[in-house]
């Protein structure tokens, strides 16, 4: 049966109106904006809710195609009065069916959207996302910026005072600043074909997608219309989405997964509920009270996010009984996804009506809009988790298969290889290498970084007429007759001790979690090398004593050596929220191992080992410098970690 969701005074109630005279052969949109007034143009669609927003406390609100339609080409109209065609737009409103509506209207009215979390306007908070604004208003110089009314008062507040820093001062001044609430959202538009649409064509810029910020500073992406209407087409073919499904995201609406399905809402003809990453934090169960709530049939979820959702989600806990069974695609995202940690979520809630069939293990990156692939099929139980296979504790992300076999369609949409990084070369299945991936979904490139862009972007296959590949700078692997991909790990953050001896971190950091899981927050934990020296930094969940620490410290590194082959050299205990992470969770290892270098970690403990011993000096890691180190009867200048205690200076290297 179709999904029948409506609102009532009350909130949200199911009534007999179906969704399912979706034709499947009705042709493809050129642009995602376009799919909307198709939707909204169809009787059954008008009053069939496209979002609702979802707020722990029983509000809930809702808009239909017909209205989301008839906003959007309102707004736009009222943008196009202080923007002209291709400016450039910040958009800094909350999370919420007022910025859905923003998202689309910029892409109606031709305009070059820039979502990105508002950071908070007193500035103070987070030295990061203060740095990060400045950084995305010099890159992307913005004509207008729109925002929540008491947003804009308080940016207006921050310019008033002369003490703040001048060049965002003088950077916020140069903007006009657009209010949501002063849109007027009336109207009645329905008819529009691509005859005669006016917004981004296929070919043109729509967004500039910032770069989670996973391994480095975060870059900005340039997304066509076309490359993006392409992406969501073929996840919508992937995950055999349909005008019947009901799609539930916490997910951040403003770049990678959670912006994609807003999008793949509208192509799919779909319901989508949302609530904020915050609620979700506050309260994971919450999650799945809306899959049961709304009868959800896909939905998005960071693989970091299952274990916190088992431990704090519980099937006995207070609130709506849980009802899982209505769900098709629980997708996962964010590699490395481990097995166990599946498996337990999937066990766990088996009792609510939980299908393992369900768990549909994904693979996505900025520089390809975001979807790539899935290991899930439609094809039945048989075909998918938990029948399907492991390597080095970790799930697959997509079925490649071969030209005869059922994955040459999906290589048709996205033609993926793993590659030897040094000779270009496509390596065997079986060795591993970086993931490259060629496809009409590719971005344009990185604003303001041309060299960069022919890198990352121009790739081609040595001794290949191929065209050219993105270049993902993620290790995978190939195995198994249905060649299954392995998403192993970054390449950046791999640690290389020796040519022999090289490893990803997330291993390690699985190790150590689970070396004290009582007092450790799971998702908390970076693993880095400095000078050769294993590092693992790791948040508490509570603060304790000396005593406490250190007996923490040595189960971390015993568990990594015992489990991994890997010896720990230094512990570092922090308090909880220290560990640097993008704003969907991800785990920043080059800013958790800068921060240590600039004592800008909450450290609480520091823990050594050398040869096996414990040594916790009362020492603390203050600074890095620039030293001398005598070595084969010469002198080399290198950076020198150093300590200082009682006026002595203790090195690192002297613990090597």
């Amino acid at each position: 049966m179709g999904t029948r969701i409506a609102i009532s005074q009350n909130g949200l109630s199911r009534q007999n109106v179906c969704y399912e005279n979706y034709d499947p052969c009705f042709p493809d949109q050129p642009v995602v904006d376009l799919y909307l007034p198709m939707w909204a143009s169809q009787r059954a669609f008008r009053s069939k809710p496209a979002f609702i927003w979802a707020e722990d406390n029983a509000n809930r609100s809702a808009i239909t195609y017909a209205q989301l339609n008839s906003s959007v080409q309102s707004i736009a109209d009222q943008l196009l009065i202080s923007c002209q065609r291709g400016d450039t737009v910040l958009i800094l409103s909350s999370p919420g069916l007022d910025l859905v509506k923003i998202l689309f209207s910029c892409q109606r009215a031709g305009l070059l959207s820039v979502p990105i979390f508002p950071p908070g306007p007193s500035f103070k908070s987070t030295k990061d996302n203060y740095h990060h604004l400045i950084r995305v208003l010099l890159q992307t110089k913005p004509k207008v910026a729109v925002a929540d009314r008491a947003y804009i008062a308080s940016i207006h507040q921050y310019i008033s005072f002369s003490s703040n820093d001048t060049q965002l001062s003088q950077l916020l001044q140069n903007i006009q600043w657009l209010s949501v609430e002063d849109f007027e959202q009336d109207g009645n538009y329905s008819s529009m074909n691509s005859s005669t649409y006016s917004g981004c064509k296929p070919n043109e810029l729509y967004l500039i997608q910032y770069t989670s910020g996973a391994t480095g500073i975060p870059k900005p992406v340039l997304v066509t219309a076309g490359s993006a209407a392409h992406n969501v087409r073929t996840a919508r073919k992937a995950y055999d989405l349909q005008p019947s499904s009901v799609i539930m995201s916490w997910l951040p609406q403003y770049h990678d997964c959670g912006l994609m399905f807003l999008l793949l809402t509208i192509v799919s003809g779909a319901t989508c509920v949302l609530t904020s990453p915050t609620t979700f934090v506050n309260r994971p169960r919450f999650w799945l009270e809306l899959i049961t709530e709304f009868e959800a049939t896909c939905t998005p979820v960071p693989s970091f996010a299952l274990p916190l959702v088992v431990k704090r989600g519980g099937v006995d806990q207070a609130g709506l009984p849980l009802k899982l069974g209505s769900m098709t695609n629980l997708v996962l995202i964010n590699e490395p996804i481990y097995r166990t940690d599946v498996k337990e979520f999937s066990d766990k809630f088996a009792c609510v009506g939980l299908h393992p069939s369900s768990i549909s293990p994904s693979y996505g990156l900025a520089e390809n809009c975001t979807f790539v692939s899935t290991a899930w099929r439609s094809i039945g139980e048989s075909g998918n988790f938990p029948n399907i296979p492991s390597y080095n504790r970790l799930l697959p992300s997509a079925r490649l298969g071969s030209s005869l076999t059922e994955g040459q369609e999906e290589e048709e949409e996205m033609k993926i290889i793993v590659v030897n990084e040094e000779t270009c070369e496509p390596v065997e299945d079986g060795i591993e290498g970086e993931i490259w991936v060629c496809s009409p979904s590719n971005a344009d490139g990185y604003l303001g970084y041309p060299s960069l862009t022919r890198e990352v972007f121009q790739a081609r296959v040595r001794g290949s007429v191929s065209g050219n590949f993105v270049r993902t700078g993620d290790r995978g692997i190939v195995r198994g007759e249905e060649r299954y991909l392995f998403v192993t790990g970054r390449a950046s953050d791999m640690i290389k001790i020796s040519d022999k001896l090289q490893f990803h971190p997330h291993y390690l950091e699985t190790t150590a979690y689970k070396s004290c899981p009582d007092h450790l927050r799971g998702g908390c934990i970076a693993v880095f090398e400095i000078s050769k020296m294993i590092v693992v930094v790791a948040e508490l969940q509570r603060e304790g004593g000396v005593g406490l620490y250190r007996g923490i410290s040595k189960r971390i590194k015993e568990a990594v050596l015992k489990h991994e082959k890997i010896r720990v050299r230094l512990v570092v205990l922090v308090k909880s929220g220290s560990v640097p992470k993008t704003t969907s969770g991800k785990i920043q290892r080059w800013l958790a191992k800068e921060k240590l270098l600039r004592s800008e970690l909450g450290v609480v403990n520091e823990t050594w080992f050398n040869d096996g011993q414990t040594q916790a000096p009362a020492v603390s890691l203050v600074h890095a410098r620039k030293g001398k180190r005598v070595e084969d009867g010469g002198e080399r200048e290198e950076p020198v970690l150093s300590f200082r205690k009682d006026h002595h200076h203790f090195s690192l290297l002297s613990f090597l």
